[in-house]
């Protein structure tokens, strides 16, 4: 059976909480191996994203608990909001991520024409 939770980490890009499933953590922890273990930028992503992580369990009815330090990192005091990013999901507080999704909004509109994806057509 695979791991039964999430790793958590703050969110270097904005105010809120990364939860990314086991898979995708040793896959950024394999990208940044492959960085000249000499150079500031590795150790700048290995501190940033992996000394930060912390592993959280899924209870029987599928719940976290959420560390007071990423908590304190996302501003979230009273409520949080899950919002689904693919194969990733952000928590947020609510009032900071709807500023957030208004920019993000504008933004996405500005940059459509850099979203692409390929067809693939069958023979």
């Amino acid at each position: 059976m695979g791991y039964n939770g999430v790793v958590c980490f703050p969110s270097f890009n904005n105010q809120s909480i990364e939860a990314w499933p086991q898979d995708r953590i040793e896959k950024i922890s394999n990208a940044i191996d492959t960085l000249n273990p000499f150079e500031d930028k590795k150790d700048y992503f290995a501190t940033s994203i992996l000394s930060e992580s912390i592993n959280l369990q899924f209870d029987n009815e599928g719940r976290i608990l959420i560390t007071e330090k990423l908590l304190r990192h996302a501003k979230i005091k009273n409520s949080m909001l899950f919002v689904g990013q693919g194969k990733t999901f952000q928590i947020w507080e609510p009032t900071s991520f709807e500023k957030f999704r208004v920019t993000a909004r504008k933004k996405s509109n500005i940059n459509r024409d850099n979203l692409k994806w390929e067809q693939k057509l069958n023979n």
